[in-house]
């Protein structure tokens, strides 16, 4: 390999003579082996938007020539697009220094390079257009990281939002088709009193709803940024204009309505805005935990489970036993939702972790939060689509547990009373007998009230 020669305040420095990215960034490289995890996608494209409007800014207020600043420009769209491969450039682990540092200073070598290249320059001739001094002007990590970290999550929450809509339009959907099936409830898995699945299926679709809402309140408050706050807050080396103008410009490109921070020491200072958008996705990982976690035991057997659902047939499921079929979209759905909780509680950490003007943990929490909701969308729309669409019940079995349910008794309450209905549980657990065998043989059917609450179970499933 062919390397070039740069110095920073350190020293010099070796550099792959191919490489976009400068000194400070093979640093961070010889630094921060950690995980061999890079940045999301989404977050490149946030940086280079940053850079963009930065650029343009200082531009429109005098503060860089509009040369340098259109090569930049250039550079910067090229990142947001990948064109010439430059999103493969940015390299440093996530596990890094505090706050970002490498992470920026990767992008704005990037860019530095790339511009100097479109300039007819060298990579590393830093005389044309400098990573620091220019493509880095009046800003900071410390107003960039968390700026992108806020665009980033506004890029890819649309895409959860989606596939929360058509999950909840097919719970829906089920809910309608299964109304008039009579099962058996049930409350800590015993027996309770009769439910219709359309019934069960409507509160999958109430939860996913209520999660969707939940998310789109907390990523409001994504929208104030602290772009032209620099280093703690106070818009050192930033034109009196800048932060409104360049904000301004990321409204524009990114068609997002955000807004200059009322605070900007707020802003710089906490992350809790991001905290409470990933307190709402993991939130949304619990109800659908819990779903999937339903339609496997509804679905377990076939022979000696509840047997109540169908789910599809996606896979064989196991190596030595023939025939077994698995419910392998719901196992897949817990698997994404334990990593997102588990990331949560990261960023939950590295929420409190910042000090006085500054959160250096921010690296971590803008990987994890866009990971959570990008593999939370894939595994809801996989499991949407491969299993929640192709759903059946096997109603002659739900009826079946239903009239064999010793909650039934429960409807008996305000005609025998609480007592007697407990005597007539416990003689057909004893026995193995129906309710209505026990009935029959107390004489209680001979009662027309009883009689009918048998004949129509439909009636038991609403107030009456």
């Amino acid at each position: 390999m062919r390397y070039r020669i740069e110095k920073d305040s350190l020293g010099p420095k070796k550099v792959p003579s191919k490489a976009y990215y400068g000194v400070q960034t093979v640093r961070a490289l010889e630094n921060f082996p950690v995980s061999r995890l890079t940045f999301p996608v989404a977050m490149i494209r946030a940086l280079g938007t940053v850079k963009l409007a930065a650029a343009q800014a200082n531009i429109r207020l005098g503060r860089l020539d509009s040369r340098r600043g259109r090569v930049i420009q250039q550079a910067a769209r090229e990142l947001i697009t990948n064109r010439n491969g430059l999103q493969q450039q940015i390299v440093v682990d996530v596990y890094q220094a505090g706050a970002g540092t490498s992470l920026n200073m990767n992008v704005n070598e990037v860019l530095a390079n790339r511009a100097i290249e479109i300039l007819g320059g060298r990579r590393g001739d830093y005389s044309k257009v400098h990573p620091n001094d220019h493509v880095n002007m009046a800003q900071s990590t410390n107003d960039v990281i968390p700026t992108s970290i806020r665009l980033a999550i506004l890029f890819v929450l649309p895409e959860l939002i989606e596939v929360l809509e058509d999950l909840e339009k097919v719970l829906k959907v089920k809910a309608k088709a299964f109304d008039r099936v009579i099962k058996s409830g049930r409350t800590h898995l015993q027996d309770a009193v009769p439910i219709r699945l359309g019934q069960e299926f409507s509160g999958y679709a109430r939860i996913v709803e209520k999660a969707r809402g939940r998310i789109l309140q907390s990523q409001e408050w994504l929208y104030e940024l602290n772009l032209g706050a620099t280093a703690v807050g106070t818009g050192l080396n930033s034109h009196p204009r800048y932060r409104a103008t360049a904000v301004g410009i990321l409204r524009r490109e990114t068609k997002l309505p955000v807004v200059p921070a009322r605070n900007l020491f707020e802003v710089t200072q906490s992350m809790s805005d991001v905290a409470h958008v990933s307190h709402s996705v993991r939130g949304l990982a619990l109800d659908v935990t819990k779903i999937a976690n339903d339609f496997r035991l509804l679905n377990s057997g076939p022979r000696t489970g509840f047997g109540e659902l169908e789910l599809p047939a996606m896979q064989p499921g196991s190596s030595i036993m023939p025939g077994k079929v698995n419910p392998v979209m719901a196992e897949m759905l817990n698997q994404v939702c334990f990593h997102v909780i588990g990331h949560d509680l990261t960023i939950a950490f590295a929420a409190q972790a910042g000090q006085l003007e500054l959160n250096v943990m921010m690296p971590v929490m803008g990987h994890t939060l866009v990971t959570s909701v990008q593999i939370l969308s894939n595994g809801i729309r996989l499991f949407t689509d491969r299993c929640v669409r192709g759903i059946r019940a096997d109603v002659k079995r739900c009826r079946q547990y239903a009239e064999r349910s010793v909650g039934l008794a429960t409807a008996l309450n305000p005609t025998i009373g609480y007592q007697k209905a407990a005597e007539l549980v416990k003689q057909a657990v004893k026995t193995d007998a129906s309710l209505r065998q026990v009935m029959e043989e107390w004489g209680l059917l001979k009662n027309p009230k009883i009689a009918h609450l048998l004949d129509d179970p439909f009636a038991l499933t609403k107030p009456s």
